[in-house]
């Protein structure tokens, strides 16, 4: 007979964290869906997070530590693998020390608190001269650098409070499609229509009409037109008398300065570059200041562009100058609510705000951001001869030959390193360069509680996770991998030791060295947490496993009030003036797009798509729908002698591909979009991916310093200037008939 049972849990593929139900049949899991009873996402979850059953059993899958050889990866013991690794990476240390390692960490780490907390310990302990990247560099480190100049800590990261606004401006972000990012909201489509059910509005402002715009009011902008725009807001909101003068002065130091440099960018000025009739930037401006719960929120389509930073600070000086930050249906802080708060945050963002002044990059010299280099200079900082050249790369979650600008640049470079070793679930375009991939659990084969939303709740919730399934074939944590790792190097660093320390000490009480301590510690002491027993019924990480399956609200509502307790300035306000920032402006007006380049290129998600990674599920192609295409405008298609299905050539000054031409008319002129994430060559090892094609946009992308955001070394992934042509090649992204197939 089979043992069949259904087990609570939820997904971790994107940032609304919905509650999912696991049917395992044999100990193996057959069949997801959706949670009904989870208090949040309350019966939905995309179609991503269902086909993932598909990948926790896929045959393409790495379930067994491979070794690089003449004639290719062949199957070896975790020992002989391990022990390897670490003799060469100490022999590495010793002859160069921790400035030739490196690592990078893709995205999905972000969802793995073990993850995190190895990768962490690993890089920092190994010494102070290693190198580390994330995906941060690809989609967040200008939010973060923004909130480190205003409130002196990159962890103070305001969201609209989405429960009770009633104007909520977005600006390039599609939640529709991307379920949220930076803002963690399960069923987000629902609670944006329950603001217009209310009376209120959503204002969507994009170059393209996305998949929300067309739910709701589309506001189309010249892309990287953002900082204008905002400025030009802020310049109708102090011209006006409409700025909240009362309430920015409690709140913040240097509202006068940021009055003066506002003060030349007037709407009739800012048209030509954003598009944006100043009329309606003026409408805009009156309906945030007159409406007592309004918020603008922002994300990847305005931190990726030329003025990243500039724009997210922008974002929330809006927001303050209007009135509604730190208030009820404003933007708002979700805290943990920790005894000491206050206290942490001031010590952490001292110690970040030091670090930013004084570390620089070997290659570009930009300064660090939450302790991460810029991963579109990794190929270089491989290749580049000199001090601190890295030698050594671990990759976990990642694929930056496709996700990172310049995928030819880092394999060429990948093959000068002494040693490179992936952690993975399969052997991808990048992974497929390593000495060693070694294979990981997926988020059923592991406990989780996603640590790193917890602030970006829209209604304060808990829940935690024990693993479902037992890890296939002889898959480990990456926690257990890097454990394991620290434990057999040689390599003596004060880090390492103290971790031994910690390692034997909880031998001798039969207990295992692990992270999950801390989580228990910060559940404990966070809002609903039991205050280790001042709470007779407060929740733990057992409780929550054991008695809440499907999660718990804590608050109905964000708590306000709290600016004090996330400003990390000694005084507790935030501050608008900075140089950085004021050379970021001065420096707007000068920049024009090249004539040879006559369209701006922006990036696009797809419903059915996670950036490279889950392209080998059928489930997601059964359609037959999907297909990588560039999106022209209809009238630019005229002008270039264009049809719908045509194949083109997009070109930008950094590179080319070929791919299939859709025209639409829900675009502004002059913009062409394109989805990412494609690009599979048959280097990897999932065949389905590998047969889907299509082309590696960030290939148009560059990696030189100079055309990096400047303060926070951002890779530029919009508003790339390219031209666009008619060719008679065959495209590369027309995937065959039986995609879907098994």
């Amino acid at each position: 007979m089979r043992d069949i049972e259904d087990k609570h849990t939820f997904c971790r593929i994107c940032e609304p964290l919905c509650g999912m139900i696991a049917t395992v049949e044999d100990g193996r899991l057959t069949k997801l869906r959706p949670d009904r009873d989870h208090p949040l996402s309350a019966g939905f979850a995309c179609q991503k997070g269902i086909a993932f059953a598909e990948i926790v059993d896929d045959p393409d899958r790495v379930t067994a530590p491979l070794r690089r050889t003449c004639d290719g990866f062949v199957e070896v013991s975790w020992e002989e693998a391990m022990s390897d690794i670490a003799d060469r990476l100490a022999a590495v240390h010793r002859r160069h020390g921790s400035g030739a390692v490196g690592w990078y960490m893709g995205n999905p780490a972000a969802f793995s608190y073990s993850h995190l907390f190895g990768v962490l310990a690993f890089i920092k302990g190994i010494g102070r001269h290693s190198h580390y990247f994330t995906a941060s560099t690809q989609d967040t480190s200008s939010r973060l650098l923004a909130s480190q100049f205003l409130y002196g800590s990159p962890l103070a990261v305001p969201i609209p409070d989405l429960i009770r606004t009633d104007l909520l401006v977005m600006m390039g972000a599609n939640p529709v499609v991307s379920h949220g990012s930076l803002l963690t909201a399960p069923r987000i489509k629902d609670r944006l229509r329950d603001i217009v059910d209310r009376g209120g509005r959503v204002v969507v402002i994009d170059p393209r009409r996305t998949e929300t715009a067309a739910g709701f009011e589309w506001l189309g902008i010249v892309p990287d037109g953002d900082a204008y725009l905002l400025l030009s807001i802020l310049q109708v909101l102090f011209a006006e008398g409409l700025a909240d003068t009362a309430r920015a002065a409690s709140q913040a130091t240097g509202t006068e300065w940021l009055r003066r440099r506002s003060a030349p960018f007037t709407p009739e000025v800012t048209a030509e570059r954003t598009g944006v009739a100043p009329d309606r930037v003026r409408e805009l401006a009156r309906a945030l200041a007159a409406t007592p719960r309004a918020a603008v929120y922002g994300r990847l389509g305005t931190s990726v562009g030329r003025t990243g930073t500039l724009t997210a600070y922008l974002i929330d000086a809006v927001n303050l100058v209007a009135g509604n930050l730190d208030r009820p249906g404003g933007s708002v802080f979700s805290t943990l609510g920790v005894p000491g708060q206050r206290w942490a945050m001031m010590v952490m963002g001292a110690a970040l705000r030091r670090s930013y002044r004084r570390k620089r990059t070997r290659i570009g010299g930009f300064r660090s951001v939450i302790g991460a280099e810029p991963a579109a200079l990794m190929a270089k900082e491989m290749s580049v001869p000199g001090e601190r050249r890295i030698r050594a790369l671990f990759v976990s979650a990642g694929n930056p030959v496709i996700s990172v600008p310049n995928g030819d640049e880092f394999e060429a470079a990948a093959a000068e390193l002494e040693l490179m070793v992936g952690l993975d679930l399969y052997m991808n375009e990048t992974t497929a360069h390593c000495d060693y991939i070694l294979p990981v659990t997926t988020m059923y084969e592991r406990d989780d509680f996603a640590i790193t939303f917890q602030q970006f709740q829209a209604t304060p919730f808990r829940q935690a996770t024990e693993a479902v399934i037992p890890p296939r074939g002889s898959a480990k944590e990456e926690w257990e991998i890097i454990d394991d790792l620290m434990r057999r190097m040689t390599t003596r660093t004060p880090v390492f030791a103290a971790f031994g320390v910690m390692r034997r000490l909880l031998e001798r009480f039969g207990r295992r060295f692990h992270p999950r301590p801390v989580i228990d510690m910060i559940v404990r002491l966070s809002d609903g947490g039991d205050r280790f027993g001042l709470r007779r019924s407060g929740l733990t990480f057992r409780r929550l496993t054991e008695r809440h399956p499907h999660g718990v609200v804590v608050s109905p509502d964000i708590r306000t009030g709290v600016l004090g307790e996330v400003v990390a300035y000694p005084r507790g306000r935030v501050r608008f003036e900075h140089d950085d920032i004021a050379t970021e402006i001065d420096g707007l007006p000068k920049y024009a797009a090249p004539q040879r380049y006559p369209l701006l290129l922006i990036g696009m998600r797809e419903p059915a798509s996670e950036n490279s990674w889950m392209h080998n599920p059928a489930a997601l192609w059964r359609s037959g729908k999907r297909r990588q295409r560039a999106l022209v405008h209809v009238d630019d298609a005229a002008e270039l002698g264009i049809a719908d299905g045509d194949t083109v050539a997009v070109g930008s000054a950094s590179g080319r591909i070929v791919l299939p031409v859709a025209l639409t008319e829900d675009l502004v002129r002059g913009v062409v979009a394109i989805p990412h994430g494609y690009g599979h060559k048959g280097t990897g090892g999932w065949r389905r991916a590998n047969r889907v094609g299509g082309a590696n946009v960030n290939l148009l992308m560059s990696s030189e310093p100079d055309d990096l955001e400047s303060l926070a070394g951002m890779s530029r992934l919009t508003a790339v200037p390219v031209r666009v042509w008619r060719v008679d090649e065959p495209a590369l992204s027309t995937p065959p008939p039986d995609l879907s197939a098994g």
